[in-house]
């Protein structure tokens, strides 16, 4: 029995057999052994990136029990997302010491020992801290001690939406190291999967967190992978593993893992099942938060000029971003000029029916080839009279002249339903019906990006507020998928690249709207303007002197020397 026991204590692969034994499961798989490995022999810091459903939780599990079965003085701290969570795998840890004959001993005999889900004690000499400690990210970790800290899972949709999220929970994840004992055997442990291709797990491997990388197929790119896959998989490879076959396929076949990525969809499945972020590459994804104006817009006026700049000085760090790692919000560097009114607004509304689809419109005005989007709307109820109705008031609001309406959906029965509505409320908009027949993704990128690389597209403050808030009832994965900026941030050429475009698809139509003004310089259009004024002005004191000095001792502009003169103001004029 004392072989056994030494064996048991030398080898986890080993203990974790007999304890898969005891719960009368399956011997562990190829890939949950490599997992068992890797704890064992792995580095002081490192991560298990693997596939999931493959059991990372349960090993991890079994690793702790193994931790204080070598050693009962060993103080462990498991942290999650979530209290819940944490304190799930301190039952499940309790269970088996209490349920595993050869696991008993840990059992702890005095009666002062702590045995609570939020912490226990094995059989050991008394301390002040438990033998295992469970807590949320969020938790209180300063003042404890550990010797070896798992962080199961720590992100999830609902804490890692944003670039401002991830970097907190970056900056917490990195905390536990003040509480890890200065032991020579002191490890941390990160388990997880990929929630999106901006991963604090990426960041971490960077940060001197080795990852151990097992996806669920073989890829077809190892370089995707950064040299981190594990070993076992690079010896298939070189032995003749072909792409595409599965590395695991006692846990998952070739048969399953279709089905999942059928009902996943590919950019999911890559990420949980692949693992693999290459999809963060920033070039493909053409639509750059940082290319944006963002500021408070005017309802009726704008400057003649806006100036964009990318000092850091500019970055809008009050906003929320869904977008990729250090794509931020900045604000105008100047505006210049004088303000007045918009040259044209209008509404461009992409129309869909009831369902998970929304029927998306924005409110967009230029001047000087620059376009300012005031608000976005989106409704699930389709094109219903309240629907309808509430888009014409936000029409009012904005003195919106012309509508742009989409008909690829309904054949053009919405526009005839708005035009009904537009006699009722006596709002007299000008419909203007387009149709697409350019595939969606290129349309949406060949009509923005231009207009953004280039600077001319400015987004009110209020609209990034109100599309992070929108559709608080969904989960937070779903949530990101039908914001705006969420769809502008993974838009790429890609054959549905997102599943949810509306938003989106409507901003494009009326950016694309003003594509023939963008021809226009705003500073060309500044210099015209004094140019002209100063001619003005010069006529004026020719013709006559006196009420031209008065007009300028007045403080008059153009337009206002023009009408007091009883001249007709040159409306061909951009400027005027």
């Amino acid at each position: 029995m004392t072989d056994v026991i030494a064996e048991l204590k030398g080898d986890f692969k080993l203990f974790l057999q007999a304890l898969w034994d005891q719960l009368d499961l399956p011997e562990p798989t190829r890939a949950q052994y490599a997992i068992a490995d890797y704890l064992q022999h792995g580095p002081k810091r490192l991560q298990i990136q693997a596939f999931r459903g493959v059991g990372k939780s349960w090993i991890t599990a079994g690793f702790v029990l193994w931790t204080l079965f070598k050693d009962n003085e060993k103080k462990i701290m498991i942290i999650s997302a979530s209290k819940d969570r944490a304190d799930n795998m301190s039952i499940f840890l309790q269970k088996l010491i209490v349920e595993t004959k050869w696991l008993n001993h840990l059992q702890p005999t005095n009666e002062d020992a702590r045995w609570s889900r939020i912490s226990f004690d094995v059989a050991c000499p008394p301390h002040q801290a438990p033998s295992v400690k469970s807590l949320g990210i969020t938790s209180q970790l300063t003042g404890s001690r550990a010797d070896f800290i798992l962080l199961d899972d720590v992100e999830v949709p609902g804490n890692s939406m944003t670039e401002l999220m991830r970097e907190k929970l970056l900056q917490l994840c990195t905390e536990t190291e003040s509480i890890l004992t200065p032991s020579d055997d002191s490890r941390i442990c990160f388990l997880g999967t990929y929630q999106n291709s901006f991963s604090i797990y990426t960041r971490l491997a960077e940060r001197n967190y080795k990852p151990f990388v097992w996806p669920a197929r073989y890829p077809r790119k190892t370089e995707s992978y950064g040299g981190l896959l594990a070993p076992q998989l690079y010896e298939d490879i070189e032995k003749g593993a072909q792409p595409g076959e599965c590395t695991d396929p006692d846990r998952f076949d070739d048969e399953d893992l279709l089905q999942r990525e059928a009902s996943m969809g590919k950019s999911n499945f890559m990420l949980q099942f692949m693992l693999d972020t290459s999809l963060s590459d920033a070039s493909k994804f053409p639509l750059k938060f940082a290319d944006l104006i963002v500021t408070s817009v005017n309802p009726t006026t704008a400057p003649e000029a806006i100036i964009w700049c990318s000092d850091p000085s500019n970055v809008i760090k009050d906003l929320p971003t869904v977008g990729l790692p250090g794509d931020y919000f900045y604000s105008p560097m100047q505006t210049k000029g004088e303000w007045s009114e918009y040259n044209q607004t209008i509404a461009s509304l992409d129309p869909s029916g009831r369902g998970s689809d929304e029927t998306a419109v924005s409110y967009l005005s230029e001047k000087n080839g620059i376009i300012y989007l005031h608000e976005v709307r989106a409704y699930r109820d389709g094109y219903s009279d309240s629907t309808l109705l509430d888009i014409l008031r936000g029409c009012q609001k904005y003195g919106v002249t012309k509508m742009v309406i989409e008909t690829n959906f309904g054949d053009g029965i919405v526009s005839e339903l708005v035009k009904k509505h537009c006699i009722q409320t006596k709002n007299y908009i000008e419909i203007e019906e387009v149709r697409a027949n350019v595939r969606k993704e290129d349309r949406i990128i060949d009509s923005l990006e231009p207009v953004m690389n280039q600077h001319r597209l400015v987004v009110d403050r209020k609209v990034i507020e109100w599309d992070f808030a929108s559709n608080p009832k969904l989960p937070p994965e779903e949530r990101i998928g039908y914001m705006l900026f969420g769809q502008m941030s993974k838009m790429t050429r890609a054959k549905f690249a997102i599943r949810h475009d509306d938003r989106l698809d409507c901003l494009a139509q009326g950016v694309k709207y003003f594509t023939d003004c963008l021809a226009i310089s705003a500073l060309e259009q500044i210099k015209l303007r004094k140019q002209l004024e100063w001619d003005d002005m010069i006529q004026g004191f020719l013709d006559d002197p006196q009420a031209s000095a008065n007009h300028l001792v007045m403080g008059m502009n153009y337009k206002q020397r023009q009408e007091a003169r009883g001249q007709e103001i040159d409306n061909n004029n951009t400027w005027a």
